[in-house]
């Protein structure tokens, strides 16, 4: 019968493989929803381990299954395999060799940790009290993500499986320890872009045009007024970001545009407030617009909605991890106001979505994510590949 003892034992056992793993990866990064070679090598890998999958989902994405095949008793792991548009500047041997590609979010970890523990399930499957599907999801870091259209596809079954685990790598937080959260863990993401239509012309000319530089100002303002702390805690107790990060008028120093560009953020924890500040949004520029003699097109693009942990399943995590290695290595995580497509599985079925510590200051392994020089101390590879397989393989006999 598998225990803790021998579940660590046989993790530590892999760690060279995952290694090599998590090292092919990195070199040959692919972007969101083009993850082809990827998905190949996850294939070659459940191929040589005798591991059934179903392919194609989304393209590119991967269901593996181990266990019993029809049963109904079903809990999802997921890694995402999709890399970022940032050129890399690390020295390491394994630098990526796809220009201007990188994993510089981690998702060469993420893939290399599904991958660890299905092997790690494959070899333990006759203990198994049901099945387990390791989801290989393409397409996390673009609109609309990939969780969502796997979902929409019915990758993930149906019924649903009764609870997914997710992970996603730490760079502030020392390798070895695990991070959770229960409750509300990270915002909903939504873009914001702004057209300014008014009237351009020769600068000197001042009677002559209706400068929409000027009223892209207003807005700017009147909306950083409106989302100050001050004003959102009238609507809500949670976070909230409304950050503009461009503004773009192609005009010259005497030339004023016709229309004025801006881009940026809205994030929120709480749904229901997050749907009215759209409205509010959409309001504050029409009105301003409308004073100003001008015109607007208020463009909001939905993104990923907030994530929220499944409370007990949480504690079930916490637990599990504790048993396996150690309660003093299981960490509280602070509320995020960064976003994750896992968020879709946390609104379908019960979600436990953690952290695993990747960083070693002493080996100069301390840079954030969406970085050029992101790497990772790759211990933590035998402690996500392994908190993954315990999670599932315990989940299953759980009645969470």
């Amino acid at each position: 019968m598998i225990n803790v003892n021998t579940l660590t034992r046989k993790a530590r056992e892999m760690q060279a493989q995952l290694v090599e793993w998590r090292r092919h990866l990195h070199m040959h990064p692919e972007l969101s929803f083009n993850e082809i070679q990827t998905s190949a090598f996850v294939k070659s890998i459940l191929e040589k381990h005798k591991i059934s999958y179903t392919d194609g989902w989304v393209k590119t994405g991967i269901v593996a299954t181990i266990g019993k095949i029809d049963s109904q008793q079903v809990v999802a792991l997921r890694g995402d395999m999709d890399a970022l548009p940032i050129h890399e500047q690390n020295k390491c041997d394994y630098v990526s060799k796809n220009e201007g590609v990188m994993h510089a979010c981690g998702h060469d970890v993420h893939t290399t940790c599904a991958l660890g523990a299905a092997v790690l399930l494959k070899e333990i499957e006759q203990e198994l009290e049901g099945k387990i599907i390791i989801v290989f999801q393409p397409g996390e870091e673009v609109l609309p993500g990939g969780a969502s259209l796997m979902l929409k596809e019915g990758a993930l079954g149906n019924p649903l499986p009764k609870a997914i685990f997710g992970l996603h790598v730490f760079p502030e937080m020392e390798v070895g320890n695990l991070g959770f959260r229960e409750g509300e863990y990270m915002a909903s993401s939504d873009e914001i872009y702004l057209t300014v239509k008014g009237k351009g012309g020769h600068a000197a000319m001042r009677k002559q045009y209706n400068n929409p530089l000027l009223i892209a100002s207003k807005i700017l303002i009147a909306l950083e007024n409106a989302f100050s702390e001050e004003n959102t805690a009238k609507h809500t107790t949670k976070p909230t970001v409304l950050a503009f990060g461009k503004i773009e008028g192609k005009g010259a120093t005497n030339v004023i545009p016709d229309t004025v560009e801006i881009a940026g953020t809205f994030r929120a924890i709480d749904e229901k407030w997050r749907a009215h500040a759209h409205e509010m949004i959409n309001e504050i520029t029409q009105k301003i617009a409308r004073e100003n003699a001008a015109e607007v097109i208020v463009d909001i693009r939905k993104g990923y909605p907030a994530l929220t942990n499944h409370v007990a399943l949480t504690q079930f995590a916490k637990k599990t991890a504790s048993e396996l290695w150690g309660a003093n290595c299981v960490k509280e995580l602070d509320l995020r106001m960064t976003a994750e497509d896992f968020a879709y599985y946390s609104q379908q079925m019960p979600a436990c979505f953690f952290r695993l510590g990747t960083r070693n200051e002493s080996k100069g392994i301390t840079s954030p994510v969406h970085t050029a020089t992101f790497d990772v101390d790759e211990e933590a590879l035998v402690i996500g590949a392994g908190t993954m397989a315990w999670l599932a393989f315990q989940n299953l006999r759980s009645k969470i």
